[in-house]
């Protein structure tokens, strides 16, 4: 899933689940995040390429960053240069540890430099992901809270782009996380949003997963409001999974109408050859033949759209399935397979 290691009681359930969630192992009238005044309008990796224009930072220290190097000095020219495809594009930073203070500040501090914004998820909600590849989370409410401070702290003015919890309004949904811990969650999301909104120059976005999971989007409706949607900049939508641009836009203008208009953002880093197809258990679990999909801008020609985001770091597995590693761990094979079939090629 990602660099947090991103969880169903029943055995139905899990069948279900297999077959739609992205299992965040653990990515208008308003551009996204904001741009520093006088800053740059596209980000070094979309100089002279197809990519649209980004205000979102690239990490040089990336693992796909790191692989490129290592590939040029082995000789594996024609490899780095389609990994290029990953490791030059704006991805989301998923802080790990039960202190994620380090991790931000180097993203911030980072972006800052080049008068960009971070992006950044959020992921340590307690009873996180059920259980399942990505199981985890902060042991107790008190120590999330104490988590989510020193994470936004660590922000202080710097400008930044939070994705909030992904698939932990999903899991109370499909009946995956259960009944007793549903008022905590929506108590500390809550607070996230606001203590988020604390710092001066963040955007946060509650997640509501995708629409191969929660098929109505009305059923997110109702506990996205009691998690305090009101209070966030809006949604996220297809963290760690594959679901089309098309398909994301049209569910992500539904969902906006049940909540009061929120904006939204997508992620586009796996979905450029949409979802495995056909009715497969795991199908979300580092399906083969998957590509990267739209590059990461703030440029959307929607008025909900926010940005397209590259929040699942591509590359990263999604767990220990189809021969991959543990969730949120680098794979190459898999990340140079998405670059050659990148959606842009």
């Amino acid at each position: 899933m990602h660099r947090l290691l991103p969880t169903f009681t029943a055995l139905t359930a899990l069948t279900a689940l297999a077959l739609t969630t992205g299992c965040s192992s653990g990515p208008g009238a308003e551009a996204g995040a904001a741009r520093p005044e006088g800053a740059a309008a596209t980000s070094p990796a979309a100089e002279g390429s197809k990519a649209p224009p980004s205000t979102f930072w690239v990490d040089p220290d990336s693992p796909a960053a790191r692989q490129v190097e290592e590939w040029r000095r082995e000789g594996r020219e024609r490899d780095a240069e389609a990994l290029r495809r990953i490791s030059e594009r704006p991805m989301a930073i998923w802080p790990a540890g039960d202190d994620p203070a380090s991790d931000v500040r180097a993203a911030t501090e980072g972006a800052a430099k080049e008068g960009r914004t971070a992006v950044l998820v959020a992921y340590n909600i307690p009873h996180r992901d059920c259980g399942q590849h990505s199981a985890g989370g902060a042991g107790s409410a008190e120590a999330y809270r104490g988590w989510v401070d020193s994470f936004a702290e660590a922000i202080g003015d710097a400008p930044a782009l939070v994705i909030l919890e992904p698939d932990a309004i999903p899991h109370i949904v499909d009946g995956c996380t259960p009944q007793e811990y549903h008022a905590d969650r929506y108590q500390l999301l809550s607070e996230a949003i606001q203590r988020f909104k604390r710092q001066p120059d963040v955007k946060v976005y509650l997640d509501a997963g995708n629409p191969g999971w929660i098929t109505d989007p009305h059923k997110l409706s109702e506990p996205l409001r009691q998690a305090g949607v009101a209070q966030a900049d809006g949604f996220s939508l297809n963290v760690s999974n594959f679901q089309s641009d098309r398909t994301t836009k049209a569910y992500g203008h539904t969902l906006s109408a049940a909540v009061g208009g929120k904006h939204f953002v997508m992620d586009t880093s796996r979905n450029g050859r949409g979802p495995l197809a056909g009715d497969r258990q795991d199908a979300w679990c580092n399906p083969p033949g998957r590509g990267l999909g739209t590059p990461p801008t703030d440029r959307t020609d929607d008025p909900l759209l926010d940005a397209v985001l590259w929040i699942k770091r591509p590359g990263d597995s999604d767990g220990p399935c189809r021969g991959g590693p543990e969730a949120g761990q680098w794979w190459p094979d898999y990340a140079l397979g998405l670059a050659r079939n990148a959606k842009e090629a």
